[in-house]
C-alpha cells in the first residue's frame, strides 16, 4: 500500500532518483525517460476523459490508466532473479485484454483509405495527443532496452526491462487511434491527402503560375 504523506523530499535534488528496487540512478536515464513519458501519456488520457467521452470507452480508459502506473512501476523495476517481494508487472493477459478492446472497437468501424488527420472533438483529439504519447513513450521504453537489455541483473550489470512492458504500449497506442475514431465518430474524418493529389490553399495547383500577381 502506497502511502504518501509529504510530497516534497528534497531527493532528487542532485538530478538522481531512486527505483523501485532503491537503485539510484540519473533522472535523464532512460528507464527514467520512459515511466515518465508513461505519465505524460495517463495525464493526456485523464484529460480526454475530462472533456466527455462515450461511456464504453471512458470505462475502458479508466482501466487502462490504472494499469499504466502498473507499467510505470514495471519500468522503474530493473529485472532480478529471485526479487525480495514480487514486483508489478505487465502480464501477456494485460495485452490480450487489450487486443480484444481492439477488435470490439475496431471491427464495426469502416476500413480506411487513408490516414485521419487529428483533430475532431476536445475528447477525441486529446486521444490523438495520448496516443502520440504513448508512441513516444513505446520509443523511450526500446531506448532503455538498447541500454539494459530484457535479461535478469547480475553482480555487474543492472536487470533489463520487461518486454511485455514495451508490446502494451504498442498495443495501447493501437487502442487510442481506434478509440479517436469511436469518439469522434467517422462520417466527418478528414483524411490526409498526398502532396502531389492535394489542391493547394486558393485551388492554385502546383507549378501553376497564372493566378500569382
Amino acid at each position: 500500500m502506497v502511502n504518501l504523506t509529504r510530497i516534497y523530499t528534497r531527493t532528487g535534488d542532485a538530478g538522481t532518483t531512486r527505483l523501485v528496487d532503491n537503485s539510484v540512478t540519473a533522472k535523464t536515464d532512460p528507464r527514467v525517460e520512459a515511466y515518465g513519458t508513461v505519465d505524460e501519456a495517463s495525464s493526456v488520457i485523464g484529460i480526454a476523459l475530462a472533456m466527455g467521452l462515450p461511456d464504453r470507452v471512458a470505462e475502458v480508459l479508466g482501466t487502462v490508466q490504472q494499469e499504466l502506473f502498473d507499467l510505470g512501476s514495471d519500468l522503474a523495476t530493473p529485472l532480478a532473479i529471485d526479487p525480495p517481494w514480487e514486483p508489478l508487472r505487465i502480464l501477456q493477459s494485460s495485452i490480450d485484454r487489450l487486443e480484444r478492446w481492439c477488435d470490439e472497437f475496431g471491427d464495426p468501424l469502416p476500413n480506411l483509405r487513408s490516414f485521419i488527420l487529428p483533430g475532431g472533438t476536445p475528447g477525441g483529439a486529446y486521444l490523438h495527443l495520448a496516443r502520440t504519447v504513448c508512441r513516444r513513450a513505446e520509443r523511450r521504453a526500446w531506448t532503455a532496452v538498447e541500454v539494459y537489455g530484457t535479461e535478469p541483473g547480475t553482480k555487474d550489470n543492472p536487470g533489463g526491462l520487461n518486454q511485455l512492458a514495451v508490446t502494451y504500449l504498442n498495443r495501447l497506442s493501437d487502442l487510442l487511434f481506434i478509440l479517436t475514431r469511436v469518439a469522434n465518430g467517422t462520417e466527418g474524418e478528414i483524411l490526409w491527402v498526398p502532396g502531389g493529389s492535394r489542391e493547394p490553399a486558393g485551388g492554385q495547383t502546383p507549378g501553376d503560375e497564372s493566378t500569382l500577381p
